[in-house]
């Protein structure tokens, strides 16, 4: 461009452009560090933008999923506290039918010994309706449900509880007053003992798989995170460095706009 033309400053438009160009690269490499993201709006990488969106609704339902199973592991270990309590009065009462069966005792002392069973199997009761979670009872046989257990609808995991009440477990009726029927409770008892150890048994089992499921969300979760990362996070230490570069151009920019308008001022010397 000849500098004797004043009527339109070419080189100060084109300095002028530049230099709007790298002030919104600069606001864009701010935002990048402020937010530590290199995706803040569809615009700046739609196909990405779509991608980390996915990915953050798989992690998030993956997160939801880790929680209910946490849930589920607690409401299991509820239920195994129960039947434990009840296992434990379960082996006292065989004890107590054990001595009543004996021949040395009278019938005053198995009399005893009876009530003592009698108030044992009461306790049953209150121990069955005292295990609940979230106003459930849990051991009285009419536990079950699904528990979601992955970000999918069909990630479930079906759990049904067996009934420890004495009725249930055939305890209900247990007499130790004579030494006859206090033989036949021994086994009564010592089948009803084998009857919890199957219930707990399963609760234990369905512990287990929780734990599987537990440690796989959790890597799920992480690998997730990891490449939703990658698509989306900013690299702050090369932005740094693209603003460190911008912020030297900029500079340039405006020292060639301020230039570029200053140039076409030697017109005015050859009107002296």
């Amino acid at each position: 461009m000849s500098l004797t033309r004043v009527a339109t400053n070419v080189d100060a438009q084109w300095a002028f452009q530049a230099m709007e160009k790298i002030n919104r690269n600069l606001a864009s490499v701010q935002l990048r560090l402020s937010t530590g993201k290199s995706i803040n709006t569809t615009e700046d990488d739609p196909a990405g933008y779509q991608l980390a969106r996915g990915l953050e609704r798989r992690e998030r339902g993956l997160e939801i999923a880790l929680a209910n199973v946490s849930n589920a592991k607690s409401i299991l270990s509820i239920a195994e506290g129960g039947y434990q309590n009840i296992m434990d009065i379960l082996q006292l009462i065989k004890e107590k039918a054990t001595q009543a069966a004996d021949q040395s005792l009278n019938s005053t002392q198995r009399t005893a010994l009876n009530n003592q069973v009698t108030a044992l199997i009461q306790e049953i009761g209150d121990i069955v309706s005292e295990t609940t979670f979230n106003g459930d009872q849990l051991i009285d046989g009419g536990y079950s449900g699904d528990f979601q257990v992955g970000e999918e609808s069909s990630n479930v995991l079906s759990v049904s509880l067996e009934s420890a009440s004495a009725a249930s477990l055939g305890i209900n009726s247990i007499d130790l007053t004579t030494a006859a029927n206090a033989s036949s409770a021994i086994t009564t008892v010592s089948s009803a003992i084998d009857t919890l150890a199957g219930s707990m048994q399963g609760v234990g089992e369905y512990k287990s798989r929780l734990s599987f499921k537990e440690n796989t969300l959790s890597v799920a979760i992480t690998n997730t995170g990891a490449v939703k990362s990658n698509i989306e996070d900013a690299d702050l230490v090369k932005e740094q460095m693209e603003m460190m570069k911008l912020q030297i151009l900029q500079q340039t920019a405006a020292a060639a706009f301020a230039q570029a308008n200053a140039a076409p001022q030697m017109v005015l010397q050859l009107m002296k």
